[in-house]
């Protein structure tokens, strides 16, 4: 057998840095009963690793630091005689592109992005009983930012790309890694700068990216959520004003008590329930799953007599499903006051609002305008907020896909469309037809899903590995010639 004794390179070409890896390495044909063979444990124990890697590189967003994390991928890829190429945005930030190309001319609508941020979310380190960049492994679990959301995401990714190299199996379409940044303060930097100048990089018509679940109860697999659409997400200041003045002397427009004032009146205010078709859905293929009484309520959920009461008794038992229900209004943050015995004479709070898809924010805001009922306060959104995108398809071959290969994983495990609460890279990708399915293909429970962007976020081990192997099935299934 002849073996490349080529070395991978890394070359700066006009602000883009290229992994260089020999020509042959982008030919993955070979025989498809190769990936029948994967060795799976093997290659797990490799992803730990890998991801206890990139935890350590710490890409807390603001500032992101994301172009040190693609390097780190980058040095794996090379490994592997896998060619990649790094943009930045602007500096110490960008993405990383892998591909594993089926021809000598690409087909951009039959292609498959594999999609994840290497940002995350800031850490006050003194609430972790750990170092949130330690990578420390301990009860089965692997601690750190980003264990779950969303490395975890990027490694399985990796760790999939790879194995479909290594097995040399034959494919039917493109697959493309791309780990991007800035995701969790908007994607100017990563996303949207990935989408409006690399295009020609990423092109792809279908998508695998978070936003999905795979939730355990008691043990077991209860269902797989898959993503295909999600609430948009509106910013608004909350603005009371009054007349400043000494503490000593207190006034009936102190701008402090109005805004408390018309915080109190929104955080108490729940918005009509409305269905759309994912949601829909989604209790429907829940309700078989659930306990009787939950099941119950979730069909009772449009029926004429009992769905008010249904309403709220599922609202009541779950946040997120109360969230799925309806536009929601969270009041997350609150500034006023310089000194102690000084009153301002400006107050602020910050409304988060995440919408249905379709759904405007101007008459919400009208509604709690006339709530507040205080001509000592207004509102304001805030530039840059989210974009609405049409769904993706639930009848797509990737959604099918996707939907196969998880009952054969979780034999009894229902299988539903969803709506994310939360917003995701998706939208960009949906908003140029790109069939874009969420799906974190790690089976956690409500306690470690909640994990995520709080104290000790961490990932079970066993979840880690099985997961890694569902989005290699799903992945091998959809992409390699039978």
């Amino acid at each position: 057998m002849v073996r490349s004794i080529a070395r991978s390179l890394l070359v700066v070409v006009g602000g883009t840095l290229l992994c260089l890896a020999p020509l042959r390495a982008q030919s993955v044909q070979g025989p498809a009963s190769a990936v029948a063979s994967a060795n799976f444990s093997g290659l797990e124990n490799e992803a730990i690793g890998w991801l206890q890697g990139l935890i350590h590189i710490n890409t807390s967003n603001p500032p992101g630091n994301e172009l040190v994390a693609a390097k780190y991928l980058a040095a794996i890829l090379q490994k592997e005689n896998i060619p990649c190429e790094i943009f930045e945005s602007t500096p110490g930030r960008g993405f990383l592109v892998a591909r594993l190309s089926s021809s000598a001319v690409p087909d951009p609508s039959r292609a498959l992005l594999l999609l994840g941020h290497l940002d995350v979310v800031g850490v006050d380190k003194s609430k972790w009983t750990v170092d949130p960049f330690g990578a420390v492994i301990k009860g089965g679990y692997l601690y750190g930012r980003g264990a779950i959301d969303d490395k975890g995401m990027v490694i399985a990714n990796l760790a999939t790309l790879i194995e479909l190299k290594r097995s040399g199996a034959h494919l039917n379409r493109d697959v493309i890694l791309l780990a991007e940044g800035d995701e969790e303060t908007g994607g100017e930097t990563g996303m949207k700068f990935a989408v409006e100048k690399h295009w020609d990089k990423i092109a792809a018509g279908y998508a695998i990216n978070e936003g999905g679940r795979v939730v355990m109860k008691n043990g077991k697999v209860q269902y797989t959520g898959i993503q295909v659409s999600e609430k948009v997400a509106v910013n608004v200041d909350v603005i009371a004003t009054g007349t400043s003045g000494h503490g000593s002397v207190p006034r009936k427009d102190n701008a402090v008590v109005h805004l408390a004032a018309a915080i109190a009146k929104i955080g108490t205010y729940e918005t009509p329930v409305q269905f759309n078709s994912v949601t829909r859905a989604y209790f429907e293929g829940l309700a078989p799953v659930e306990d009787e009484e939950t099941g119950k309520w979730m069909r009772a959920l449009e029926t004429s007599d009992r769905g008010a009461h249904a309403a709220r008794w599922i609202s009541d038992a779950s946040p997120v499903w109360n969230s799925m229900l309806r536009d929601t209004v969270a009041p997350t943050m609150l500034q006023a006051g310089i000194r102690n015995n000084v009153v301002p004479s400006e107050a602020r709070g910050v409304l988060n609002i995440r919408l249905l898809p379709g759904n405007l924010a101007e008459p919400l805001l009208a509604k709690l305008q006339q709530l507040v009922n205080d001509p000592q306060v207004r509102f304001e959104v805030e530039p840059e907020e989210g974009e609405a995108a049409p769904s993706s398809s639930v009848t797509s071959d990737f959604y099918n896909t996707i939907s196969r290969v998880a009952q054969q994983e979780f034999p009894g495990a229902a299988v539903v469309p969803e709506m994310s609460t939360g917003s995701t890279d998706s939208t960009p990708l949906r908003l140029r037809n790109v069939q874009a399915c969420g799906l974190l293909p790690f089976p956690l429970d409500e306690g470690d899903i909640l994990r995520m962007h709080a104290d000790d976020e961490r990932i079970p081990l066993d979840s880690f590995r099985k997961g890694v192997e569902f989005l290699y099935g799903i992945v091998s299934d959809f992409t390699v010639v039978k």
